[in-house]
């Protein structure tokens, strides 16, 4: 092990417990799947106790929310800063796709998988408490392209609606695309697609 990866594992080591554990479900979860990882899979990549992850969560399932959770919050984040770029309500919902193309770009450890939420909600049952954190996600992602064609046509909030909804399927059609091809071109495409019906708005 080299110096600066002996660096690394010590800061690992300091970083909380919960810390660590979710971020060994977020590459675990995304890389492998939810049922097929295991909670000795999870406390090892992490380098903690089993008893730590009981001490930190409930339960898998708790887990799994956990790291919904987290999931969401992130892309906010990358939105939010896609969004400090944004010269007007235009870039405001062309933003929202940059954001989900930043999320592609990230370095996985399989490659792309695509909507790492939506690969979670499909393997949780109906009724489950995931799905639900899943689903406020893609609302809250139509609100928000909804929130920036209100501005762009003040005068006709219908047609905004409905604008927002075709967006947002477009958005996610792309998603599941590129997760199945493993890059993000297919999110490239949607953003110039969405491009062009902005301008003939």
């Amino acid at each position: 092990m080299s110096d600066t990866e002996a660096s690394a594992a010590r800061k690992g080591r300091r970083r909380p417990a919960r810390e660590r554990l979710l971020a060994a479900a977020a590459r675990r979860f995304y890389a492998d799947g939810v049922a097929a990882t295991g909670i000795d899979t999870i406390t090892a990549d992490a380098g903690v106790a089993k008893m730590s992850l009981y001490n930190n969560f409930s339960s898998k399932a708790d887990l799994v929310r956990a790291y919904l959770d987290a999931r969401h919050e992130e892309w906010l984040g990358l939105y939010r800063t896609r969004l400090e770029q944004a010269q007007g309500p235009r870039d405001g919902v062309l933003a929202v796709f940059d954001a989900y193309a930043d999320h592609a770009a990230f370095a996985y450890e399989h490659g792309f998988r695509g909507c790492g939420l939506l690969n979670a909600a499909a393997e949780l049952p109906a009724g489950d408490e995931g799905r639900a954190v899943v689903r406020a996600h893609k609302e809250q992602v139509e609100r928000l392209i909804a929130g920036h064609l209100e501005h762009l046509l003040p005068d006709r909030p219908d047609e905004a609606r409905a604008m927002a909804e075709h967006l947002a399927f477009l958005l996610e059609g792309a998603m599941a695309r590129a997760g199945l091809e493993g890059d993000g071109e297919r999110l490239q495409h949607a953003r110039s697609l969405a491009a062009a019906l902005l301008d003939r708005l």
